[in-house]
């Protein structure tokens, strides 16, 4: 990996957020740098993510809080730094570690939020968080409500896998989130291509995307563009392998009665040792396909 050379001015006096990119660059989310992955593969995660978005002639900004400053296009010397940091924070976390000088990854709302205040129009990750199984709808990611009210792009391979997905589904439609799949008119379900859920608009090239951003941007759309992009075919799990496992990790879950921000990365380990490592190669593989894939749009679209 190599630095950012793009810069904006900012007055560190008065703006908590420093942008290091230029306005055509992917945005990143950085919280799988602090708990979403294993500590053995995070910077190999980092490093095929902005290796992917440089293939495409684009620039990686990896978004996270270093001593309480929000940076949009961080180094390599500050990703390194936030993999051992253990903290992943969302946008209600963002001002109080501000004011604190604290650091921390950045999930997918606080990612997006910070990316759009920069002026950046694309984003990638992996997988949304969306409405945690078994919660009848009322316990559900943040990441949800940010992305009905923050007008930017954002590749990924629908939600996590971990979460019901057809209820995160219905409640992104209540919310009026735009959805398109990425050559396919079914939803990924994240390590899967396939969740039996159909999807109404599909596109087949970057300039289509643009042109949809462009007519939100006209219509004054509040919210943010899903482009849902399936995992990498030789590196998915089938639907069924999904499925089981994911059923079982819930289950272990349960009966070990764990809460909180332990929950996602006991689910993804044991959803890992499950499938003997097939579900984090597949994650590493859609983390790097999606950041090539935003990085071909970001093109398309030109920093308009």
């Amino acid at each position: 990996m190599r630095g950012n050379t793009h810069h904006i001015a900012v007055d560190m006096e008065r703006d908590p957020i420093e942008v290091r990119a230029g306005r055509s660059a992917v945005a990143l989310e950085t919280a799988f740098l602090t708990r979403g992955l294993p500590e053995a593969v995070r910077l190999e995660a980092a490093r095929r993510m902005a290796a992917a978005v440089r293939a495409e002639g684009g620039e990686p900004a990896f978004v996270g809080l270093l001593g309480g400053r929000a940076i949009v296009g961080l180094d390599d010397g500050q990703i390194e730094h936030l993999a051992g940091s253990g903290r992943k924070l969302s946008t209600r976390d963002l001002a109080p570690a501000v004011a604190r000088g604290e650091d921390g990854g950045t999930t997918v709302a606080a990612m997006v939020f910070l990316a759009h205040r920069a002026g950046l129009a694309v984003a990638a990750t992996g997988g949304i968080g969306g409405v945690h199984p078994g919660s009848g709808g009322r316990d559900a990611s943040a990441d949800l409500e940010e992305l009905a009210r923050t007008p930017i792009v954002l590749a990924c391979s629908g939600a996590k896998a971990i979460t019901d997905i057809a209820a995160t589904m219905e409640r992104l439609e209540t919310l009026g989130v735009a959805i398109v799949g990425w050559r396919t008119r079914e939803l990924p379900a994240f390590w899967s291509a396939h969740s039996g859920i159909a999807l109404d608009a599909a596109v087949e090239t970057a300039a289509e995307v643009g042109g949809i951003r462009r007519a939100a941007a006209g219509l004054g759309a509040p919210g943010a563009l899903l482009v849902v992009v399936p995992p990498p075919a030789d590196a998915a799990l089938t639907r069924e392998e999904s499925e089981a496992a994911v059923a079982r990790a819930l289950d272990d879950l349960a009966a070990l009665e764990i809460a909180g921000p332990d929950v996602t990365p006991f689910l993804l380990a044991r959803v890992a040792e499950i499938t003997d490592g097939r579900s984090l190669r597949a994650n590493l593989a859609l983390l790097e396909h999606n950041a090539s894939v935003a990085a071909e749009i970001a093109r398309a679209i030109g920093g308009a």
